[in-house]
């Protein structure tokens, strides 16, 4: 009977554990883990160039929906830049009107095009890459522009 009674007290100790233990890992889970959505969208102001979404150049890309990013995450675009100027040009990329302005300070805007010249009427691919910082917070909506220019 005396064994019995330990037994019995050894699973109920075992199973308090096994709960407290569930409980536990469940409150650390929730203290390291969050997720933030980030609602988002870009205009593109292009000068001396056009882009578009296709190699032909028949589909001009006006405005980039980001769709919806979460914290720490990043998302590529793919666009086609033609040279509409009359002389061999490089490309520059800028970013302007952030809305919130603090978005700046977690959001980064790159690409990779890798500053090769650009003859007239030429297209060349290139992959924007729209990337949130872990440590964003108070940010659920932002908005920029984007800005292709060339110099020749």
């Amino acid at each position: 009977m005396r064994a019995q009674k330990g037994l019995t007290r050894r699973l109920f100790f075992y199973a308090l554990l096994a709960v407290i233990s569930s409980i536990l890992v469940s409150a650390v889970y929730a203290a390291v883990s969050s997720n933030t959505i980030i609602q988002s969208s870009g205009s593109i102001k292009a000068i001396g160039v056009s882009v578009y979404w296709d190699a032909a150049s028949t589909n001009e890309v006006t405005a980039i929906d980001w769709s919806t990013l979460e914290a720490g995450s990043s998302e590529n675009k793919t666009v086609y830049i033609k040279n509409t100027g009359n002389a061999a040009a490089t490309l520059f990329l800028d970013t302007d009107n952030w809305n919130p302005s603090t978005a700046s300070q977690y959001i980064t805007l790159t690409w990779d095009y890798g500053g090769q010249s650009i003859s007239p009427g030429a297209v060349v691919e290139v992959v924007l890459t729209l990337t949130i910082s872990p440590d964003i917070s108070g940010i659920t909506d932002f908005s920029l522009d984007i800005i292709i220019t060339s110099s020749g």
